[in-house]
């Protein structure tokens, strides 16, 4: 690991210390080139501002010029911060009324390989809101790397954007994205991570728990990019995972490795198994997802197959904690839950679609503008 990498990986503890001159990164370091991606430090300025945002908390990061890939890139203070700026923003703008534009003059490219409906909402209105102008990019207006190279897309999306969000296929293409352009890279989806569902997800929790340490979150699916980037984030956060996925469905094992270790670091539990039933016994909290990914569609017959038994129904639910709720990141598709446990008023699904907006708007506001909270910190 490189000095320069070291020195990337202390600044969580020096920010709680007094800074005095902010230290200023500007790399291109890797990690490494597996398929999880690197740790992105961006060629604009890093740093970090003891009080920058206006309130008396140390640890408070400027994460300006950043790119936002996966969860992993972030730590315990910062994922914290990202949920304490979208709280500050729904507060404001939502329950307030208050008109608040810090992105006047800027743009956004809103790439999208892959359709959605809350990702494209979210951050097209999201970015509206703050006072910028955001541009959608289908694959009829933008082929990345098929007219020309990723590397000169990026270079050329540089020009005239400030930051890009992009929905893509393949997670390698984000990390071209990032390391060839010279502005902040969003992840809107891809095949291993899907970072902003997750802070959606987590904001919602701490909204309807008032706190997020201690919980315990059953995952009962596919071990795809949604619980990737859950347990990029859960230990981080004080939260427990219990996983259930079909044999030969598990999740991937860097994903795994590294969320051990997380779990050591931050004193969570981590638990596997092939039985639902046993995941979402004495839960707080029940997740699942789609079991046929955008791309995996000739897969349908086998994947139906292989999930049997997995389709949620209030019977998982009475082994959950008293207290359970439920969640799905949507779309729904009527072999994963039962419409009595969907429609239930345990489910969150709208809050949660809800938040996506004010995530995606923290992270925009977040790479772009250094922005001053004005409502108490939530209580994590």
């Amino acid at each position: 690991m490189s000095s320069l990498l070291r020195l990337h990986n202390t600044l969580p503890s020096i920010a709680r210390g007094v800074i005095r001159a902010a230290p200023v990164l500007t790399s291109r370091t890797r990690l490494n080139n597996d398929v999880h991606g690197p740790l992105h430090v961006s060629k604009a300025t890093y740093s970090i501002h003891g009080n920058i945002a206006g309130v008396s908390d140390p640890n408070w990061t400027s994460m300006i010029g950043r790119h936002f890939l996966t969860l992993r890139d972030y730590d315990d203070h910062e994922v914290k911060q990202l949920l304490w700026t979208a709280a500050d923003l729904k507060t404001r703008i939502l329950t307030n009324g208050e008109v608040y534009q810090p992105l006047v003059n800027k743009s956004a490219g809103l790439i999208f390989e892959k359709r959605s409906t809350r990702t494209r909402i979210s951050s097209e209105t999201g970015f509206s809101l703050l006072g910028g102008h955001a541009c959608f990019l289908t694959q009829d207006d933008i082929h990345l790397g098929v007219n020309e190279s990723l590397y000169d897309t990026a270079n050329v999306l540089s020009q005239f954007l400030d930051v890009v969000l992009a929905r893509v296929y393949k997670h390698s293409d984000l990390d071209t994205l990032a390391e060839a352009g010279s502005i902040p890279i969003v992840n809107g989806l891809s095949e291993i991570y899907h970072p902003l569902q997750s802070l959606a997800d987590f904001q919602t929790l701490q909204e309807h728990y008032g706190s997020l340490s201690g919980l315990t979150v059953a995952w009962v699916g596919d071990g795809n990019n949604i619980i990737h980037s859950l347990m990029m984030a859960a230990p981080k956060l004080g939260v427990h995972l219990k996983i259930a996925t079909p044999k030969g469905y598990e999740v991937d094992p860097q994903v795994m490795k590294d969320t051990q270790e997380l779990a050591k670091k931050h004193g969570t539990e981590v638990y596997t198994t092939n039985d639902p039933k046993d995941a979402c016994s004495k839960a707080n909290v029940i997740v699942t997802d789609t079991w046929i990914s955008m791309g995996q569609e000739e897969e349908a017959k086998q994947r139906i197959k292989a999930f049997e038994g997995y389709r949620l129904t209030m019977k998982h639910a009475e082994l959950a904690a008293k207290d359970w709720c439920f969640l799905h990141c949507l779309p729904r598709h009527q072999e994963e839950v039962d419409e009595e446990l969907f429609y239930c008023d345990r489910s969150l699904v709208w809050q949660e679609a809800n938040n996506r907006r004010w995530t995606v708007m923290a992270v925009f506001l977040s790479l772009l503008r250094d922005h001053k909270v004005t409502t108490p910190a939530p209580k994590f």
